[in-house]
């Protein structure tokens, strides 16, 4: 059982994979209109995802799954004179949404799809993503096995499901029939990766030979690649020795604080510190970025300025670490008594086996710690984006309390708290997302010749990023009663015109029918209310 969670963990442990935690495969595609032979978008306020302000109304005009021209139709409070309009035919679909805001479709750069240790099939979570705006993810570690990952990879292609755009990133040595311990070993493993399809390779720590010449041979062979800098090799590998070796990458933020080491070469560890115990894993990690070089140092500006001058990308995934510094909230998210499945949820539950499930006994001092924590965190992330450096949003859903969907748009909230203007949350979002994953020339912007991905919203997602939930925000209407305003209205992927909210329903009924078949409901751990 141990080993069966430990190999869909997000943020765990560098493991030979020999058996895999697969899940329920996304049935055949019934949701969604289109690809039409041209579709006509009309009178939408456009945030392009390059960081250009919003602009509108605008009409955009796809045909088949490409966006063939984008015009400006008017001005904000005047009518739009009909002459200024693309012109429709009778092969023309209209979708009239005046008022309504457009954006590129969201990139999750950290979307494990799920595994048997959280039971959660594979149309549950794709739709979850799909109603929050996610087109595109990448699965970090193919859990499932790369097989069955590039099976949905191509179904997704083809639009035979429904889901997101998916990239299948190997976990380093997966399904090698021996340990890899030398440098030729992990160029032959390399290799052997690409030729069966994969896109790229996360990595989690092995010895710096080993390392090197994997991440090398990697590059050569024009793959990419991410790290989780496991805390086990990070004293001998941190993130600068493998971006210097050429990885694309970074996941979280382990291995980036002991880059910045001055006056210590390890980190102080509790002396009855055990790996294996991730209640001593987190706390202790909650207090490593007290530890680095302070901000705006001479050392911290020395290794941000080498990152960036290596291309490097930081992906922070802020949200999987946030019950860290408030546990409680994270428990509490208003939409886990409707969306989060039965499985899910126990697999949530404090326990000494499952990760990210280390809540023995968190105290308000671990969440203390974690602020501070966040705090010199945030401010590397957001001075690395000013300084022209590649900031991505991953979400790392399906541990510790975060569900798919939600906690990406969290995420999106979190970047904004570490200093990122909303504009630069968005292109976040699309545009760095898309270049990490080498696809800007597809997609990631609404630009004409690109894919039809977008994200239609009847609120301003810049004035309040949480009207992108599915749950939506809250306002008091005319009558001063409250009411939820937002959620995702349409999602559209190559073309295809999904209705989100719709998805949020089928995602709902999945949820309902498990609850009734086992008689469950959501109780807080150790309370039966």
């Amino acid at each position: 059982m141990l080993k069966r969670l430990l190999l869909t963990a997000c943020a765990c442990f560098a493991l030979t994979v020999q058996a895999f935690s697969q899940i329920t495969p996304a049935p055949a595609r019934a949701e969604g209109e289109g690809p039409y032979i041209k579709l006509i978008i009309r009178g939408v306020t456009l945030i392009d995802g390059t960081g250009a302000p919003p602009v509108g109304p605008v009409d955009i005009v796809v045909e088949k799954n490409r966006i063939t021209q984008i015009r400006i139709v008017g001005y904000p409070g005047l009518p739009i004179n009909d002459n200024r309009r693309p012109k429709a035919d009778s092969t023309t679909q209209i979708l009239d949404l005046e008022g309504h805001y457009l954006l590129p479709g969201f990139v999750d750069s950290h979307g494990h799809i799920g595994g048997e240790g959280q039971g959660t099939p594979a149309e549950y979570v794709y739709k979850l993503w799909m109603a929050h705006g996610v087109t595109t993810i990448k699965d970090p570690s193919a859990g499932n096995g790369l097989d069955w990952v590039l099976d949905q990879k191509k179904k997704s292609l083809a639009n035979e499901i429904t889901a997101p755009r998916i990239l299948a990133y190997t976990s380093f040595g997966q399904k090698s029939e021996v340990p890899i311990t030398t440098a030729a070993q992990a160029k032959a493993w390399v290799n052997q990766n690409k030729a069966k399809g994969a896109d790229g390779i996360k990595f989690f720590g092995a010895n710096p030979e080993v390392m090197e010449a994997a991440i090398s041979e990697n590059k050569k062979i024009g793959l990419r690649s991410i790290m989780h800098h496991q805390q086990l090799d990070v004293a001998r590998w941190n993130v600068l020795n493998s971006a210097r070796a050429g990885l694309t990458a970074m996941e979280h933020w382990y291995g980036l604080p002991e880059a910045l080491f001055e006056n210590r070469t390890i980190q102080d560890f509790r002396l009855d510190y055990n790996y294996q115990n991730e209640q001593h894993r987190f706390s202790e990690a909650g207090k490593l970025w007290k530890q680095a070089a302070p901000p705006f140092s001479e050392h911290w500006n020395k290794v941000m300025n080498e990152l960036i001058e290596l291309d490097f990308t930081l992906d922070p995934t802020f949200n999987i670490y946030e019950a860290n510094r408030d546990l409680m909230r994270a428990r509490t998210q208003e939409w886990h008594t409707v969306y989060t499945l039965p499985s899910l949820w126990r697999f949530y539950a404090p326990s000494r086996q499952s990760h990210g499930s280390y809540w023995f006994d968190w105290t308000t001092e671990e969440e203390v710690l974690w602020k501070e924590n966040y705090r010199l965190w945030m401010t590397f992330v957001n001075e690395y984006k000013n300084r022209g450096g590649r900031v991505t949003a991953g979400s790392d859903s399906g541990f510790i309390y975060q569900l798919y969907g939600f906690a990406y748009i969290r995420e999106l909230e979190l970047l904004r708290e570490a200093g990122f203007h909303p504009l630069e949350v968005i292109r976040a979002a699309t545009l760095s997302g898309a270049e990490a994953m080498g696809m800007e020339k597809e997609i990631g912007t609404v630009e004409v010749g690109k894919l039809a991905d977008f994200v239609i919203v009847e609120e301003n997602p810049l004035q309040n990023l949480k009207v992108l939930y599915g749950t939506g925000t809250i306002r008091i209407n005319d009558q001063n009663e409250p009411v939820r305003v937002g959620g995702v209205k349409y999602t559209v992927k190559d073309g295809i015109v999904y209705d989100a909210k719709k998805l949020l329903e089928d995602v709902r009924k999945i949820v309902d029918e498990q609850k009734a078949k086992e008689n469950y409901q959501i109780t807080q751990p150790g309370l039966d209310w």
